[in-house]
């Protein structure tokens, strides 16, 4: 259980950063530039925690595409982006793939 802390810890820290890039005006913000970097090493600080009691391939491919998905939604919500149907569909069977990961792998302790 203790993985999957570190790992919503790991998914949190990483949508935090690449949405707060947008945000740092091309690192030319040092304040943003300074707490966008802060999320980042925190991301790959509580993967690597995750990555003690999970398989790389899998924790890797959780923290990416749950990842992708969150920064999807959140440039939709925040940032007033656009998604079109390909990219719906697409980011779908991200979604469904790391459930499937989760829900029915034995690679994956629970």
């Amino acid at each position: 259980m203790k993985q999957y802390i570190f790992l919503i810890l790991a998914i949190i820290c990483e949508v935090a950063w690449a949405l707060l890039l947008k945000f740092t005006n091309q690192f030319t913000k040092v304040g943003m530039t300074i707490i966008t970097l802060i999320a980042y090493f925190a991301a790959l600080f509580f993967l690597d925690k995750t990555l003690k009691t999970m398989p790389v391939g899998l924790a890797y491919a959780v923290w990416a595409g749950s990842g992708m998905v969150l920064i999807a939604l959140l440039g939709v919500v925040i940032l007033k982006q656009h998604l079109d149907w390909p990219a719906i569909i697409g980011l779908s069977l991200i979604l469904c793939g790391v459930l499937i990961i989760n829900i029915f792998s034995k690679s994956i302790v629970h």
